[in-house]
């Protein structure tokens, strides 16, 4: 056999690889948040005696994160007063984003989650306000497109009077993992 036909055969076998793996395996979990514009932050510490993830078994139980972002700003007051629903999914997102940091920080890879299990949503809202599943939907929405049908979860979207420092969305998660 000449040199070029192995060469070529090799470049074909490395390719077919990809396009297979990447067909029975699909996108990873970092491409996807990725093509979200997502980036992961490395979580911030505790501000009290707890800790933001329990592992026991092939359980990890997510402390709740609020809606803040990466450069430690974040999105506050109540929904139904101060923030719109779209504004309170936004906040439920980036609750989520936190949760996913915390996460990766646990297991080290995202791809090892076999699926999320339950989330807790809370909205910090008016007496009035009814629309707490649509807020709370910010954070499914995102877990489903990067998790895909490992994603889905049960999930509890409820009101409450007030969150630590004003946030406006506080979400915890369970999850089960490899």
């Amino acid at each position: 056999m000449n040199s070029t036909f192995v060469r070529n055969i090799c470049t074909f076998l490395i390719i077919g690889f990809a396009v297979f793996s990447n067909a029975v395996f699909g996108q990873s979990v970092e491409a996807k948040l990725k093509e979200q514009g997502i980036e992961l932050a490395k979580p911030t510490p505790s501000l009290a005696n707890y800790v933001k993830a329990v592992r026991t078994g092939n359980l990890i139980f997510l402390s709740g994160h609020v809606s803040n972002r990466a450069d430690g700003t974040g999105i506050k007051g109540k929904v139904g007063k101060d923030l719109t629903v779209e504004q309170g999914y936004e906040a439920a997102k980036l609750s989520a984003i936190g949760l996913l940091s915390s996460l990766k920080a646990e297991i080290g890879d995202l791809n090892k989650v076999k699926r999320v299990v339950k989330v807790l949503g809370m909205v910090n809202s008016t007496p009035d306000f009814t629309d707490h599943p649509k807020v709370v939907n910010g954070c499914s929405d995102l877990l489903v497109k990067v998790f895909g049908d490992k994603g889905k979860h049960a999930r509890s979207a409820v009101g409450v009077a007030a969150l630590p420092s004003d946030y406006a969305v506080e979400v915890e998660m369970i999850v089960e993992v490899e």
